[in-house]
């Protein structure tokens, strides 16, 4: 699932979520609205979790990045020790 399609599920469940929740008060059904405020707290867990996710990835690339930086600049030092 791409993360348009995760964002898209994840705002869904936060939405359905919000309407058992508002049908349980309405129709005084507890169990209903109950259901209701689990399902949007997971779906706000999910895109929250998403998002740190993608945090971490984009760390991981600026990591590499300038581990590939620094691994090139001890060779070029390499090369220039060598004349």
């Amino acid at each position: 699932m791409s993360d348009f399609d995760d964002t898209i599920k994840n705002k869904a469940d936060q939405a359905g979520g919000t309407l058992k929740e508002t049908a349980g008060k309405v129709t005084d059904d507890k169990d209903l609205e109950a259901e209701g405020k689990v399902q949007r707290a997971e779906g706000k867990m999910k895109e929250t979790l998403d998002e740190a996710g993608d945090k971490v990835r984009d760390a991981a690339g600026d990591v590499k990045a300038g581990a590939e930086a620094l691994v090139d600049r001890a060779k070029k030092a390499l090369k220039h020790d060598d004349k």
